[in-house]
């Protein structure tokens, strides 16, 4: 069970920031991300816990709201580029992964209310860290495609499922900066439809997170932080779109080595943090 600490922010947010800024740095956030076609919610949540002050737990609940609140805006944009049609025709590469990420997903956050709050940001910095190193891979060498036989191409993609729904559930993010090279490498899909993949694998993984969450008194934090939380989630979209703008703007070998570089003082920064 959660500790008090990880009910409450360690300050009050709601006397000591005003919403602008809570709207500004969602939007910051939905900017960094979408250049990157991703939402954002491996940046947001440091900034949840550093800046706005929130214990960890708390923080990785409303990061998972937010997120939810982005993949769900993002979901029908993303149809518009990859017709339902062809998703549908590729049910099995969703199903496989769902097969572990839901699983994942009960785990992970089950392990998440029973941490300390000092374990739990220890944990998330060393995450963060992976997440830094998957962006950097991913993002400036090439992803070829297994070709591995369909009786170890689908125990692989439970395993990997698995695997991601644990990260996504601790983080609070949906998890696409993991599914998104897992489709590709594992399925052989291309980009843009492992992309509209990854957010019909992250939906219901979320959600199975968020269920487990509920029933944990932390989840409290939710409803007394609503406002804040839906205007820094409108803040994330507005900047998605910006963000999205913007892409291919800057060359990744220029821009993913500095968002890397974020990611990475944020994991010190959580590391240290008590």
């Amino acid at each position: 069970m959660a500790t008090d600490r990880n009910l409450v922010p360690t300050r009050s947010t709601r006397s000591t920031r005003s919403m602008p800024e809570v709207f500004g740095a969602g939007a910051a956030v939905g900017v960094l991300g979408g250049m990157i076609g991703l939402g954002g919610a491996e940046f947001r949540l440091p900034l949840l816990i550093s800046l706005f002050g929130f214990a960890a737990l708390s923080a990785v609940i409303l990061n998972k709201a937010m997120s939810l609140v982005v993949v769900l805006v993002a979901l029908p944009a993303r149809l518009a580029v990859v017709p339902a049609a062809d998703l549908a025709a590729r049910w099995p590469v969703a199903v496989n992964l769902l097969a572990g990420s839901l699983l994942g997903a009960w785990v992970g956050a089950t392990w998440a209310v029973r941490m300390r709050s000092a374990t739990l940001c220890r944990v998330l910095a060393a995450l963060m860290v992976l997440m830094a190193v998957a962006l950097v891979v991913t993002h400036t060498t090439a992803v070829d495609a297994l070709t591995l036989p369909l009786w170890a191409q689908v125990p692989c993609g439970v395993a990997a499922g698995f695997g991601i729904g644990v990260v996504a559930a601790i983080m609070g993010v949906a998890g696409g900066e993991l599914l998104i090279p897992t489709i590709v490498l594992l399925f052989g899909e291309d980009i843009k439809t492992a992309g509209s993949l990854s957010l019909l694998v992250s939906l219901p993984t979320m959600l199975v997170a968020f269920a487990r969450y509920s029933r944990d008194g932390s989840f409290a934090v939710l409803g007394a932080n609503l406002r804040f939380a839906l205007l820094m989630a409108v803040g994330s979209v507005v900047g998605a779109v910006l963000g999205g703008l913007l892409l291919g703007v800057f060359p990744d070998l220029v821009l993913m080595p500095v968002l890397a570089v974020i990611l990475l003082v944020s994991a010190v920064k959580l590391a240290r943090h008590d």
